[in-house]
C-alpha cells in the first residue's frame, strides 16, 4: 500500500500538496503557456494514485483537491466581473471563484471515482479514463463549461495541430496518456508506460509535422478591418462616454489605408442603440465604412424578447443579416430560475435596464455571398469556447467571426485564455477566424491557429488583414468527438477485462 500509516503524511498535508500540484498544472494555460508543467503535475498525480493503490474514495479525494488547485488558478479571472460594480457585486467574487473551482473539481473527482471503481484500484489507465471522461462530461453537462480543458495547454505550441484531427478533447487524451506513461515509466520502470509516453509525444509532434501549410492570401483576398475602441466596462454605458466611444469607432472604421477593407468588424454590443431603431446612425456607420459591410455586435428586440445579436450593415446602411446568440452566459446574461429569479430580483451581471437576454434559435452560417463576403459562421463571446458548434449540421463556412467583450475579465488571464480558445476553434475547423474584442485582444487567426495580427489589450486601434483561404475539412470537422469516445470505451473495456482476470486468477 506504499508504506505503513506512520510514514505517510497527514491527510491535511496530502491535500495541500494535491492543491499545489493542481495549481502548477494550470500554468500550462495562458498567460503562462507552460504545457510541460501540466504534463509533469498530472504525472505526479497519477504516480501518487498508483503508488497508494488508491480505491475509489481515495482517488476521488485526490482528484478533487488536485482539480481545486487547477481551477482556482485557471479560472481566477472569474472574480473580475464582480468588481465592475464592486459596491453591488464585489462581495460575491470569492464565493463565485470557490464555487466554480469546486464545482469543476467535482467532475474530476467523480470521473476518477467511476474509473477506479471500474478498475478495482487506481492506476495509469484508470486515471486517463477518469479524467478524460470528466473533461467530456463537464463540457456538456447542463450546457457545459469547456474552459481550461487539459488539452488546451498546447494551443501556443505546434502540437495544437493535432486538434485538426481529434479536437481539444483528443488533445486532452494525448496529454493524459503522456502523463500516465511517464508516471508508469519513471515510477515503476514500466516498458508499457514508456511506450505509451513515446506514442503520445510522437503523435503530438507528428501532427505538427504533417499539418498542411496554409496557403497565403491571394491578391484579391477579402480585406478585413477589425475595430477595437477600448471602451472600459465601467465607462462604456456612461452617458458622457457613449458619444466618445461612438466617434472613436467611426474614426477607426474610416481610417485611410493603402487598400480599403471589404468588411469591418465591430465587437459585441458595439451599437449604443437597439438594432434597427436608428436608421440615421446605421447610415453614419455605412458612410464611415466607405462601401464596406460592417458586422457589428448589437442588442435587438424581436417578438417581445431581447437578444444579444450580430448584424450586417450593408453599404447603404440597411441591415441585411442578423444572428442571435443562442448559448447565453448563466448568471451573466440571464439568471437561472426564469420567472422566479426575476420576481426575486435576480438578474445577470451583464444585463441592464433592458432586462435579461433570450437565447437565439441555434448555430447559423450567414450567407453573405451577395455582399462579396462568402459564408460566415458567427460566434458571440462565450460561444467560442464550445467546440461542438463548429460541427453543427450547416453548410461549411468560409470563415468564422467572433465578436466579444472581454472587458469584463480584466487584463490578465481571462482575455488571453479566451483568445486561445478561439485559436483552437480555427484549428479544429481549418477556417480563418476574425475576432473583434471591445478592449482586446482583437485578432485575425489563420486556419492553423497562428495569430496573423492582433491589437493588444487596453488599446484602441484597427487591424487590416487579408484573410487567408480555408483549409480542406479537417478530421475533427468530419468525425467530431467519436474517436475520443471510442478510446474511452476501449479503456473501460480493458479495465473490466483486467479486473475479471484478476478475480478469476
Amino acid at each position: 500500500m506504499g508504506g505503513d500509516a506512520a510514514s505517510r503524511p497527514r491527510p491535511s498535508i496530502r491535500r495541500a500538496v494535491a492543491v499545489l500540484a493542481g495549481a502548477v498544472a494550470a500554468l500550462g494555460l495562458a498567460p503562462f503557456s507552460l504545457p510541460l508543467l501540466t504534463v509533469a503535475a498530472l504525472a505526479v498525480l497519477i504516480w501518487h494514485l498508483a503508488r497508494q493503490a488508491a480505491g475509489p474514495s481515495g482517488a476521488a479525494r485526490a482528484g478533487f483537491f488536485f482539480g481545486l488547485g487547477y481551477f482556482l488558478v485557471a479560472l481566477h479571472w472569474i472574480v473580475q466581473p464582480f468588481f465592475v460594480d464592486a459596491a453591488r457585486h464585489g462581495w460575491m467574487a470569492p464565493f463565485a471563484l470557490a464555487g466554480l473551482a469546486g464545482g469543476m473539481a467535482l467532475f474530476w473527482a467523480a470521473g476518477l471515482w467511476v474509473a477506479t471503481r471500474l478498475a478495482g484500484r487506481a492506476g495509469p489507465v484508470s486515471a486517463v479514463l477518469g479524467l478524460g471522461l470528466a473533461e467530456m462530461v463537464r463540457s456538456g453537462f447542463l450546457g457545459g463549461f469547456p474552459w481550461a480543458l487539459i488539452g488546451s495547454v498546447w494551443v501556443d505550441s505546434p502540437a495544437r495541430a493535432a486538434a485538426a484531427w481529434v479536437g481539444v478533447h483528443g488533445l486532452t487524451l494525448l496529454t493524459l496518456g503522456l502523463a500516465a506513461g511517464l508516471a508508469a515509466a519513471v515510477g515503476t520502470r514500466s516498458r508499457a508506460g514508456g511506450a505509451l509516453a513515446a506514442f503520445c509525444a510522437a503523435t503530438l509532434a507528428g501532427a505538427a509535422l504533417i499539418a498542411p501549410t496554409p496557403v497565403p492570401p491571394e491578391p484579391d483576398a477579402l480585406r478585413v478591418r477589425v475595430v477595437q475602441a477600448n471602451a472600459a466596462q465601467h465607462l462604456k454605458w456612461r452617458t458622457d462616454m457613449i458619444p466618445v466611444f461612438w466617434e472613436r469607432r467611426l474614426q477607426l472604421t474610416s481610417a485611410p489605408a493603402d487598400r480599403p477593407p471589404d468588411v469591418v468588424v465591430w465587437p459585441e454590443v458595439a451599437l449604443p442603440y437597439l438594432a434597427g431603431t436608428n436608421p440615421d446612425a446605421d447610415r453614419e456607420i455605412a458612410l464611415a465604412a466607405g462601401g464596406a459591410t460592417v458586422l457589428a455586435g448589437a442588442q435587438r428586440r424581436g417578438e417581445g424578447a431581447l437578444f444579444n445579436s450580430l448584424v450586417a450593415i450593408d453599404p447603404d446602411g440597411a441591415t441585411t443579416a442578423t444572428y442571435d446568440k443562442h448559448h447565453l452566459v448563466p448568471f451573466g446574461e440571464y439568471f437561472p430560475g426564469g420567472a422566479l429569479a426575476a420576481r426575486l430580483g435576480f438578474a445577470g451581471l451583464a444585463t441592464d435596464a433592458l432586462g435579461a437576454f433570450t437565447p437565439g434559435s441555434g448555430p447559423q452560417v450567414l450567407d453573405l455571398t451577395g455582399l462579396g463576403l462568402g459564408r460566415v459562421a458567427p460566434l458571440i463571446c462565450y460561444e467560442a469556447i464550445f467546440p461542438r458548434y463548429g460541427r453543427a449540421a450547416l453548410p461549411r463556412a468560409d470563415w468564422i467571426v467572433q465578436v466579444t467583450n472581454d472587458a469584463w475579465f480584466g487584463s490578465f488571464a481571462g482575455p488571453q485564455q479566451h483568445l486561445d480558445l478561439a485559436r483552437l476553434r480555427a484549428v479544429e475547423q481549418g477556417l480563418p477566424l476574425v475576432r473583434a474584442a471591445n478592449t482586446g485582444i482583437s485578432a485575425v487567426i489563420g486556419p492553423d491557429g497562428r495569430v496573423l495580427g492582433e491589437i493588444a489589450l487596453d488599446n484602441a486601434g484597427f487591424l487590416d488583414v487579408d484573410l487567408p483561404r480555408s483549409l480542406p475539412p479537417t478530421g475533427y470537422a468530419r468525425l467530431g468527438t467519436a474517436p475520443v469516445w471510442a478510446v474511452l470505451a476501449v479503456l473501460a473495456g480493458l479495465l473490466l477485462l483486467r479486473r475479471r482476470q484478476m478475480r478469476s486468477a
